[in-house]
């Protein structure tokens, strides 16, 4: 499992072990992860190659222009760009230029002034760079960048050579991934001891590039608990117990009740009873109307069909929402489902109806799946874009407020446990942005129901459906051409595969 630190945890870790190491140790460490990196991007041919390096004041404008002296060292031509000649770590100034490196001062006048202007210089040597070192801030930073390291984000924005953070891109928030302003968008960042939050959470996991850990020891100094974890491959197989149990039936793979669909919107119940049915469901219950029960068959064979969720029979959870009508009528059949002390999964339809009533009073295992709109609407506000942009906030509000799970849909799937809760926020790292499409939240719904109704709690159950969901979609799409929901259903065995096969 991968794991994400806030910048305070991060800052304890790093102040306990420099306290055993020698100064300038951990820096140093930082420092040759970092060229090893720029030398990688470099494609392995540092000799007279141009690099740049953008230098804030502290500790990682000091990474920065320690890695640019080893580059230097190599062949490089390496020139730092400094933001406030008089706050660059002198250290790593003195060993830039003592390696044969350059600097200039960022800007024309001190500091860059009220009015920040690059210079020419400045300008020059980044669009002459084939490499570019983001040290422009680091993890200590706060809010959005001032004047005068924006403007040189913006001069970055026109650079045509790699981009390479330090520790994280500066303009990302660490410790939410929010992204209040101008921003470094990297090729690939070089993050040292630990995952920041803001590098596993979007927007800023957007800016982040490619992630690469460079351990320099911290990993004893950790807290046991952190803010953030991801599932590995290892990790979904070993969540999935169906193929180890040697009694398997299909009541102990599970039956779902899938409360779905309407004659406006019947495809959502035959994608929502296919994700239920391909994320190995052991007999899948659908209950709607008989026109779309006759639909639904029609699919899949397998269901078992009935009008009403009192008629449904035996099940061992519950999925309610997609295509399922807002109507009283919806109202009154999500009652009954809601009244049951079975696991619920919540989706779509039946996350409006939730809206309208404010709250859940619910002791069994509950899990939300909203989008962002739908996720404001649950919020008591219309603010889509404002979700979006604080997404951790978004999905920890919604599990304390409604007691409970809450995967929140989007470029970056998270997990929230019903608060207050002991485990951390979970991230999905698989996914594609082809998942934008009609109906692969029905999919997912299915999907993340079959493993309720398998046994699993809401989170893992919504953690191992967001992975299989998101690596069906990366297999569908990739012939590189636009993929449907459809087709994220059918390369969902090709999903299972891939993991338990591997």
């Amino acid at each position: 499992m991968r794991f994400g630190y806030g910048v305070s945890a991060i800052r304890r870790a790093e102040d306990e072990l420099m306290a055993r190491l020698p100064p300038g140790t951990l820096m140093q460490r930082a420092a040759a992860g970092l060229a090893a990196a720029g030398h990688e991007l470099l494609g392995q041919q540092a000799y007279g190659r141009r690099v740049a390096l953008l230098v804030g004041a502290g500790d990682n404008g000091g990474d920065a222009l320690f890695a640019g002296a080893r580059l230097a060292r190599r062949g490089a031509v390496v020139s730092a760009v400094l933001l406030d000649p008089a706050k660059a770590h002198p250290a790593g100034l003195a060993e830039l230029v003592a390696a044969g490196g350059t600097a200039e001062p960022a800007f024309t006048g001190q500091s860059g002034g009220a009015d920040p202007t690059v210079s020419a210089a400045s300008v020059g040597i980044i669009e002459a760079a084939d490499l570019i070192l983001d040290g422009i801030v680091g993890i200590g930073a706060s809010g959005a960048l001032r004047s005068a390291p924006a403007a040189l984000v913006e001069v970055l924005g026109s650079a045509s050579g790699a981009v390479l953070a330090v520790d994280l891109p500066s303009g990302i928030d660490p410790d939410t991934g929010a992204v209040p302003g101008a921003a470094v968008r990297a090729d690939v960042t070089v993050t040292f001891g630990a995952h920041k939050v803001g590098l596993l959470v979007d927007p800023g996991a957007s800016c982040a590039g490619v992630v690469h850990l460079v351990d320099i020891g911290l990993g004893p100094y950790l807290p046991a608990e952190p803010a953030l974890a991801a599932l590995q491959r290892s990790d979904v197989v070993a969540a999935w117990p169906a193929p180890r149990d040697p009694e398997l039936d299909k009541y102990r793979r599970g039956v779902i009740g899938v409360l779905a669909g309407s004659t406006a919107y019947p495809g959502a119940a035959v994608l929502a009873v296919g994700g239920a049915l391909r994320g190995g469901a052991g007999m899948v219950r659908y209950v709607g109307p008989d026109r779309v029960g006759a639909l639904v068959h029609s699919y899949w064979p397998e269901a078992v069909v009935a009008a009403d969720p009192t008629e449904a029979g035996r099940v061992q959870a519950w999925l309610a929402g997609p295509g399922l009508g807002t109507g009283s009528d919806a109202d009154r059949r999500l009652d009954i489902v809601l009244a049951s002390e079975l696991p619920v999964l919540l989706d779509a339809d039946a996350l409006t109806l939730l809206a309208r009533r404010g709250s859940l009073d619910r002791a069994a295992p509950t899990l939300l799946t909203p989008h962002a709109g739908e996720a404001a609407r649950l919020l008591g506000h219309e603010d889509r874009a404002h979700v979006e942009a604080h997404r951790l906030a978004a999905v920890t509000e919604l599990a304390k407020r409604y007691r409970a799970t809450v995967l929140l849909k989007g470029t970056t799937t998270l997990v929230a446990p019903a608060g207050p809760a002991e485990q951390p926020v979970m991230v999905n790292p698989t996914g594609t942005p082809w998942l934008a499409t009609a109906g692969s939240g029905d999919v997912l719904a299915g999907l993340a129901g079959a493993l309720l109704a398998a046994g699993l709690g809401p989170v893992q159950a919504g953690s191992v459906g967001a992975y299989l969901h998101g690596l069906a979609a990366r297999l569908a799409a990739e012939s590189g051409v636009p993929i449907t929901a459809s087709d994220v259903l059918a390369a969902l065995p090709l999903a299972w595969r891939d993991l338990l096969v591997a």
